[in-house]
């Protein structure tokens, strides 16, 4: 197998990327918040901007390769394998580079049709399928691997579990592009080696119950073929399991989730023997847990509603928003252009497509929550509360 990963951007390069990176996704209003304790206040309008959000150091690295590889195969076609991060902006913004996109199909005969052999790989932050990273290799492309440290690390768990005999319990989204390759992991590593992913803490319950009463009857039923290894028989695979967890998954529900199965194989087997049955580690990213963090500590600190931004199809987003609307009104946007009105809004409930609401800015005074996802650049969060103070009439502040 050859062996063509890129190395990591020159101090050169870094330097040059890092000056148009600041260009494209800075911005002087969030710098401006930063410097005054993350809160702004413009006649009966205060804004607070959550103290941990946007760009993690896994979505900064992730776009900084992308861009420093354009600079350093600037007469060479380079192809994503997916999106880079999930914001659509960013997205775009690679695609003007002339940075490509495989096709989104299962079909390799048309994702690879239009490869060539001097093209460059561009793995995003969620890692790639290790059967697609295997052809590559195979293939001879020259790679640029951006995959997040955070996810490297949760296959290296699920990879210890299949060399152990446990079957990886994986608490996540079971097309998430990072849930995707983290299971792949799991097969390459041992032909034996399988795999269950579980949504949320409904379907934990439910998984618990079965392991107690050993009745695998409804199984199959409530969970689907494309949630499990081919060839999983419950009986056999789950009296051994190690918990693992996509990486932007909600905080408090991975460790429930944990502690719902080891009650259940403790139950099954007694306790003494629950160390010898399951594993667990927490593999929650610490910008996932950073972020979930500052949203509790403006909530507790007292926000009327909760603006946040970033991609529809951000897992790590939606979570912000799961934490913010239990307890306000809360919007999921992806940019300033969903703030239509001070009536009129376009915004993502919890599990559904977006829609537009109305009544989302009432008049007299408010206190607005703002935060972003880890792949939300500070460029759309200035413009989002440029939007808010326009929509409420009072100015800009001074930010010299």
């Amino acid at each position: 197998m050859t062996r063509s990963f890129s190395k990591a951007p020159s101090k050169e390069i870094r330097a040059q990327v890092g000056v148009q990176i600041e260009s494209d996704f800075s911005s002087r209003l969030v710098g401006y918040l930063r410097e005054n304790g993350y809160q702004l206040e413009a006649g009966d309008t205060t804004i607070k901007l959550a103290a941990e959000f946007g760009f993690c150091y896994g979505v900064d690295r992730a776009i900084e390769y992308a861009f420093a590889a354009r600079h350093r195969f600037p007469n060479r076609r380079i192809w994503l394998t997916g999106e880079i991060i999930h914001n659509p902006g960013v997205n775009e913004r690679l695609r003007e580079m002339k940075i490509d996109f495989l096709p989104n199909t299962d079909d390799k005969s048309v994702r690879y049709a239009d490869l060539a052999k001097d093209d460059v790989i561009l793995i995003p932050a969620f890692g790639a399928d290790s059967e697609e990273m295997t052809y590559f290799l195979n293939e001879g492309y020259e790679i640029v691997d951006t995959t997040c440290g955070s996810v490297l690390n949760v296959w290296k768990r699920v990879r210890k579990y299949a060399n152990e005999g446990f079957t990886a319990l994986v608490h996540g989204k079971f097309d998430h592009e990072e849930t995707i390759a983290t299971v792949s992991q799991v097969c390459a590593e041992s032909p034996d080696g399988h795999y269950l992913v579980v949504l949320d803490l409904e379907e934990a319950r439910e998984l618990a119950a079965m392991i107690v009463s050993g009745d695998w009857s409804d199984f199959d039923r409530k969970f689907p073929e494309h949630a499990r290894s081919k060839g999983f028989d419950p009986a056999r695979d789950l009296m051994r399991i190690g918990v693992a967890n996509q990486t932007t998954m909600l905080e408090s529900e991975s460790r429930e989730i944990g502690e719902i199965v080891r009650a259940a194989i403790g139950e099954r087997y007694g306790a003494g023997e629950t160390e010898s049955h399951f594993l667990s580690f927490d593999t929650i990213c610490s910008a996932t847990e950073d972020r979930q963090r500052a949203v509790k500590e403006l909530l507790a600190d007292g926000v009327d509603r909760m603006i946040v931004i970033g991609g529809y199809n951000s897992s790590n987003t939606g979570h912000l928003l799961e934490l913010s609307s239990a307890v306000i009104p809360a919007y999921h946007i992806v940019d300033a252009g969903c703030l239509i009105t001070p009536e009129r809004i376009v915004a993502k409930p919890n599990g559904r497509e977006p829609v537009e609401m109305t009544g989302w800015l009432p008049e007299g005074p408010q206190v607005i929550g703002v935060t972003g996802g880890a792949s939300t650049p500070d460029s759309i969060v200035g413009l989002v509360i440029e939007r808010i103070l326009q929509l409420r009439g009072v100015p800009l502040p001074s930010l010299t």
